[in-house]
């Protein structure tokens, strides 16, 4: 990924945020089909992410434990029209851009099909979604009869990746002066884009 300095994210909590607020990722992979891309739920576990695939994926198929994937994280992202900048009416030197976040993390995955394993990683994505959307009235494995959780269960592999690498980019329009940084923020707070707004407003800290 293109990533200069000034757009270089490097806050660790940041970073975690954005896993944790968009859990779906691209999952990709270079196979012997050429490369293959997935979109799936991940769970960060310290230093690697789980998740699961339909047993008719042939993903788990085409990848020997160890191979190499991408899992790219991807936040708000907004169009910046130039009108917003206060410094274009003085110099001119303005064009349309893109704001966004995003996270690859590079690892290596393995793949898992025993019962204990599946059930552990589905326990843990739902307790995970279920309290976030649902609180105390989420919906529990319990709530399935056996026979189908089962079923379900048989028609799925858990996978597990070992983060190798972690790279991140927030182009938040560092590189523009402050008044133009400063008014893209409030626009950002301003049209409901709460992620841009709020992490712009940290970087503002430090300007």
């Amino acid at each position: 990924m293109y990533t200069p300095a000034h757009f270089h994210e490097t806050d660790a909590d940041a970073i975690e945020a954005l896993i944790e607020a968009f859990p779906l990722a691209a999952l990709v992979a270079q196979t012997p089909e050429g490369l293959v891309a997935n979109h799936v739920p991940l769970l960060r576990e310290e230093d690697a992410l789980v998740g699961h695939i339909a047993l008719a994926n042939d993903l788990h198929r085409l990848l020997g434990d160890g191979a190499e994937v991408l899992a790219i994280f991807r936040g708000e992202d907004s169009y910046i029209s130039p009108n917003w900048y206060p410094t274009k009416a003085e110099t001119h030197k303005a064009v349309p851009t893109w704001n966004y976040q995003v996270v690859h993390v590079h690892g290596h995955i393995s793949f898992q099909h025993d019962r204990k394993t599946k059930l552990a990683v589905v326990g843990r994505l739902t307790k995970r979604h279920e309290e976030a959307e649902n609180g105390s009235a989420g919906w529990r494995m319990a709530d399935a009869s056996k026979d189908y959780l089962d079923m379900m269960l048989d028609n799925i592999v858990a996978f597990r990746i070992e983060i190798a690498r972690v790279l991140a980019k927030s182009k938040l329009n560092q590189n523009r002066a402050d008044a133009d940084f400063n008014a893209v923020a409030e626009q950002m707070a301003g049209c409901g884009k709460v992620g841009l707004a709020a992490r712009m407003k940290e970087l503002g800290k430090n300007r």
